[in-house]
């Protein structure tokens, strides 16, 4: 049975816009180098019920597969990379879920 798919949901606030940009500028291709897809993202979400309002930037994205996702994440490259985000962001969350298997 294949894997399902799995989205990534990054919360942030940017706190430097160009040290954010150069994590951006070589997101994409590592992203895309692992079979990822980028979904969407807002900086005008609206909380409509709850506790754990998100603040500033909300990301998603998706790879193939739970194990794809653990591989890009720590893959050398996209760490050394992430150093930008660090640097320029205060990461709020990285959330990875789960999509539905699929259907036969």
């Amino acid at each position: 049975m294949p894997d399902a798919a799995v989205y990534m949901i990054a919360n942030l606030v940017v706190t430097d816009a160009d040290e954010y940009r150069k994590y951006e500028k070589g997101f994409f291709p590592i992203m895309k180098r692992f079979g990822g897809e980028f979904v969407t993202f807002d900086d005008n979400h609206e909380n409509l019920e709850g506790d754990c309002a998100l603040e500033g930037r909300v990301i998603i994205f998706k790879f193939p597969s739970e194990e794809i996702a653990k591989r890009w994440y720590n893959d050398e490259e996209y760490q050394a990379l992430s150093e930008f985000r660090r640097a320029g962001t205060t990461l709020k969350s990285l959330t990875m879920v789960h999509g539905m298997p699929p259907r036969s």
